[in-house]
């Protein structure tokens, strides 16, 4: 599924965000008229648009806070323009990042170029496969260095601003953001806690310089702490801003990370309401339509988004897949929000495909009171360049808390094969007895789960659709 961006003027909004997940005055077609005496529903349908349009970056920006808001690198947090490297896989308590993974150590970078580009050195990997990810404030992804597509020998890259102009060094390769900031997400693959020591020794030789300190010795200064900052997941922060603090902090983002060029009929929509980017905003300033439907729009936009996530894709034996507008979106602003809530930092489909779950083979909801069964047939493992997993989640997009521990099987995994050479991975509450446990996903104790395969520099044959991912099948009930 891909949501149409908005339109503006003597268009209709339903060349903008024509709803797929169903109907609603949310996405009504209404013509806006060039008078600032808004109707009711010309308010709710601009103001509407432009929460989708805001979302992500919102949602990216209180992110950044939480990684940030440390005195030294430690986890997954660090100080703007330092590398944090986590070390272990996360466990069922980690919620910083929705939908995390299993099967790579992150090294993640929180950047914010707007004084001078940032130097990235990156040792010489060996036969590893690794991928960084470019993300700008908007989520986009602008570039991918890593394995894929600069190789496994040592480099330097400098990520700049989009205004800034000046000499790098030789052999420095530039990559410019489109916005002064944004996101590094380093994944490097890791098969288990038995490789912890040679991912760390690589992620030990990651260095992040300031161009004016390269080639000197440079110390990387001590973050700040706010004590008073909530540290809770960026979901559940954004769900509880209300409307005017939402368009008041989005606002604010747009001082330093304006729209994208293509955004020109986003920006003419924002105009309508009073927002222009670089400008603060204050929403009790604007007539009391557009002031109602501002206060109206996080309960009535919110449930949209978070559906887009979950419907989004072509849907396969039960699994949501996107070939296609995932890390790049262009003006598909419903989709760029979806993909925000329920995958911030998903890669490009030609580094990674990530087929979703969220029913059974029947068409159910996957619920942990059923056991259930993903069968490959020989020969039919997700074909990868690189390696391929399967994560199970619960209902909050997070790990579940489970008896072994375990959140993920792959490629990585010491998986049984069947006498036929089939593989069968069992996804239940209880064990499935000892000869079975290596293919054994638990899930949670209670209520709805999900489940995302991860398939890192896919094969042609699944990125033309030929290879899907086979059916879940229930088993009892």
């Amino acid at each position: 599924m891909k949501l149409k961006p908005f339109a503006v003027a003597a268009l209709s909004l339903a060349t903008a965000l024509s709803p797929v997940v169903g109907s609603s005055p949310v996405f009504a077609q209404t013509q806006i008229l060039s008078s600032d005496a808004l109707t009711d529903e010309q308010a709710s349908a601009i103001v509407d648009s432009v929460y989708v349009m805001a979302y992500p970056m919102v949602l990216m920006d209180i992110g950044a806070g939480i990684s940030t808001n440390v005195a030294k690198p430690g986890g997954v947090s660090a100080p703007y323009n330092q590398f944090a490297n986590l070390a272990a896989f996360p466990d069922a308590s980690f919620d910083t990042v929705v939908r995390p993974n299993a099967d790579t150590l992150y090294s993640s970078l929180v950047y914010d170029v707007s004084k001078e580009p940032l130097i990235i050195s990156v040792p010489d990997i060996g036969e590893r496969y690794y991928l960084f990810e470019l993300m700008d404030e908007w989520t986009e992804v602008y570039a991918s260095p890593g394995t894929r597509t600069i190789g496994d020998e040592a480099y330097s890259f400098a990520i700049v601003g989009p205004d800034w102009q000046g000499q790098l060094p030789d052999g420095v390769r530039a990559y410019r953001s489109p916005t002064d900031q944004g996101w590094m997400i380093g994944r490097v693959e890791t098969n288990g806690p038995v490789d912890y020591d040679a991912v760390h020794a690589f992620q030990s030789k990651l260095k992040a310089v300031p161009l004016s300190a390269w080639g000197k010795d440079y110390v990387a200064p001590a973050g700040s702490v706010d004590k008073t900052r909530d540290m809770s997941s960026p979901v559940s922060q954004v769900e509880k801003l209300d409307g005017a603090a939402f368009f008041k902090r989005f606002a604010e983002l747009m001082k330093k990370n304006p729209p994208h060029a293509m955004d020109d009929s986003a920006v003419d929509l924002m105009a309508r309401i009073g927002l222009v980017p670089g400008k603060s905003y204050d929403p009790s300033a604007q007539p009391k339509a557009v002031q109602d439907a501002i206060a109206a729009a996080p309960s009535k936009v919110l449930p949209f988004i978070e559906k887009t996530w979950e419907n989004s894709g072509t849907l396969v034996n039960g699994w949501r897949i996107n070939l296609t507008g995932i890390g790049t979106y262009g003006s598909d602003y419903m989709h760029r929000a979806g993909v925000a809530f329920g995958g911030m930092g998903a890669n490009k489909p030609v580094d990674a495909v990530y087929p979703s779950a969220f029913v059974d083979a029947k068409g159910d909801p996957l619920d942990s009171s059923r056991d259930y069964v993903l069968h490959f047939d020989k020969g039919q493992l997700p074909p990868a360049r690189a390696f391929w997993s399967v994560t199970l989640y619960n209902q909050k997009q997070y790990f579940a808390k489970n008896a072994i521990d375990r959140h993920s099987l792959g490629s990585h995994s010491p998986l049984k094969k069947n006498a036929d050479g089939s593989v069968d991975i069992y996804i239940q509450r209880d064990s499935p007895g000892k000869d079975k446990e290596a293919n054994w996903l638990p899930t949670p104790e209670s209520g709805p789960f999900s489940l995302t395969m991860r398939i890192y520099w896919p094969e042609l044959s699944v990125l033309d659709g030929a290879w899907s991912p086979p059916a879940i099948e229930p088993v009892n009930g």
